[in-house]
């Protein structure tokens, strides 16, 4: 078995020739010998025209985050028959990803060279018509795919026959295909297994003229310019690391010459560039853009050699300063080196060095922290400081399938654990701490409102997870409506904040036996006792269905060491140890002694 790491090279490659080298490499490899990697994903391809390079290039990419991917892709321009055949390859394969892209001249036919050979209503007519057949396309591939579903929308062309005489039209022919665009993502809007890829704007971002390489295109029907193929599977990796959990949790920040020019240190308060004058201005830009990702649930830390009576002075006094003290979750500010901070911050939060995003002006601070801790993704940052904004915005490691209330909140929610850790200092033990919390913890049944968080928290929570069994917002509807299942959402509060949903039981029911197929929690709620609230809840549900006895499961990963002894220390007994990654325990219920936490709370809803 060899890990992914030891097949590539240090060096990312850049070209769609570096791409095919290292594909090959990696074919090559694959054949000698197992790779190991805890992360898999079936992908599935339907082009309308003749796809190169993409296989290849989001191959590698995928290897580079830690996933090994399985491709098929569909023969040239048969996704219609791929898809409304239920033997077909496609549907055998059974993809977790499925993306879909069909070209607006194939779409439309001579219709795209002769437009204005229709009649307005016989355009706006073809728009519906056109529109009903993508939206049937889409609805039986999400019926009979399990995965999600990644649909291009459709390239606005930059030509008219009418020239300057375009914009005049009731109902143009640009009008049109924004129109169908438009009509296509209103259609999926609510459904969280279809993603509308916006195409067109992929084109615009690098230039309409430049997509194609025509001489290609008369040839082999080849659409996408090669050299533009890596930028394109970049964009397909957002769909895929929500996907595979692969989720940045948190951006570390310097502070001098990152979030202000100059070094407040030497220059001082006065001497720092920071403002809308053309030296300050793309820092307040940064600071903007960096805010706007905290507002939608990212965790902002700062790690900076500094003194923090200096910094504390900008943030709290600079008129400018964008990003405030309740804005930062930890701040590292002191004279330590950098990677003793990156880790101080990790255990500060209470999140996994993976979960970090480090950001850095400093070269030797970027190649340090890369080689001490390669967990920690390192953003290169450029030179140029105009261009500081451009690289976040490129960033497509924040992405998650559903962005859910708790998310938003995050920001707040670790701001009232400081204090809980201050408060914690002032008492004499852990009892007395606990009791001093107030904890409320409230069970409720899954509903469509906590389906996304359900899931989302399957999907990304690894520590406190006894079985790590991902699940789709589908899989969820999918088990509920089953019958067979208690799912369950559980939210714990306490005198310094509400956490929001921070637990997932799923329970199968059966014949005087049931059996814990999930149970697991935030890592920000451990420590207080929560768990074992839990498993009394589940424990006492169980028994009022005339359970006899508990089956519990325990799947070893990488992380989830602190979930390892909790059977064991609840009185369950250990029946079929499987291998060393895989264990079955069983509690009998009648001579269970799961006493509920008295300092707890508990409401089920």
């Amino acid at each position: 078995m060899e890990t992914i790491n030891k097949i590539l090279a240090d060096k990312n490659p850049e070209s769609i020739s570096d791409y095919f080298a290292a594909h090959r490499k990696i074919e090559t490899e694959k054949a000698k010998r197992k790779i190991c990697a805890e992360k898999t994903i079936k992908i599935a391809i339907l082009y309308s025209f003749t796809v190169t390079g993409v296989k290849e290039a989001l191959g590698v990419k995928c290897f580079y985050s830690g996933i090994v991917p399985e491709f098929y892709e569909a023969p040239y321009g048969q996704y219609e028959q791929e898809a409304f055949n239920k033997n077909s390859g496609l549907y055998e394969f059974d993809p977790e990803l499925t993306i879909v892209f069909i070209d607006i001249v194939k779409l439309l036919g001579d219709v795209f060279f002769f437009p204005y050979r229709l009649s307005d209503k016989e355009r706006i007519r073809m728009v519906t018509e056109k529109h009903g057949t993508i939206v049937k396309l889409i609805k039986i591939l999400s019926k009979n795919v399990s995965g999600k579903i990644v649909f291009h929308n459709f390239e606005v062309p930059v030509y008219s026959p009418l020239g300057i005489l375009e914009n005049k039209q009731d109902f143009g022919f640009l009008e049109m295909v924004r129109t169908l665009n438009d009509k296509i993502a209103k259609s999926f809007k609510d459904n969280s297994e279809v993603f509308i890829f916006d195409y067109d704007s992929f084109c615009s971002k690098h230039g309409k003229k430049q997509i194609a390489n025509y001489k290609l295109y008369y040839m082999g029907d080849i659409k996408i310019s090669l050299d533009l193929v890596p930028s394109l599977c970049e964009e397909y990796m957002g769909f895929i690391k929500p996907m595979k959990s692969i989720i940045k949790k948190c951006i570390v920040l310097d502070m001098d010459n990152t979030l202000w020019g100059g070094t407040v240190g030497e220059d001082g308060f006065d001497g720092i560039k920071l403002g809308p004058d053309p030296e300050g201005k793309p820092f307040l830009d940064f600071q903007k853009h960096i805010l706007s990702l905290f507002e939608r649930g990212v965790m902002l830390a700062v790690n900076s050699r500094n003194n923090l009576e200096d910094v504390l002075k900008v943030i709290r006094k600079h008129p400018y300063m964008v990003l405030k003290e309740e804005h930062f979750t930890s701040m590292q500010v002191n004279w330590n080196d950098k990677i003793f901070n990156t880790k101080a911050i990790a255990e500060d939060i209470n999140i996994g060095l993976d979960s970090l995003i480090f950001i850095d002006d400093d070269k030797i601070n970027r190649e340090m922290v890369k080689k001490v801790l390669p967990q920690v993704s390192v953003v290169e940052l450029p030179d140029d400081v105009s261009l500081y904004s451009k690289t976040l915005m490129e960033l497509n490691d924040f992405n998650t399938c559903q962005i859910t209330e708790e998310d938003k909140k995050k920001g707040g929610i670790y701001s009232d654990q400081k204090k809980r850790n201050e408060y914690k200092k002032n008492v004499k033990d852990i009892k007395e701490y606990l009791k001093g919390l107030d904890i409320v913890m409230t069970v409720q049944k899954a509903n469509s409102f906590s389906i996304p968080r359900i899931s989302q928290l399957t999907q990304k929570t690894n520590q406190f997870n006894m079985t790590t069994r991902r699940y789709s917002e589908k899989d969820i509807r999918d088990i509920l409506d089953s019958g067979r299942y208690l799912v369950a959402s559980v939210s714990v509060k306490d005198k310094f904040g509400d956490n929001g949903i921070t637990g997932v039981i799923i329970v199968e029911k059966g014949a005087g036996i049931c059996r814990i197929d999930t149970f697991l929690l935030s890592c920000r709620i451990l420590g207080r006792e929560i768990e074992k609230a839990l498993l009394a809840f589940i424990v006492q549900e169980v028994k009022r269905e005339g359970c006899k006895r508990l089956i519990g499961e325990f799947i070893s990963t990488k992380k989830n060491a602190p979930a390892k002894d909790f059977y064991l220390n609840n009185n369950f007994k250990l029946v079929s140890p499987g291998n060393a990654d895989v264990q079955k325990w069983e509690l009998d219920i009648d001579s269970s002694n799961c006493a509920e936490v008295d300092f707890i709370k508990v409401f089920c809803e």
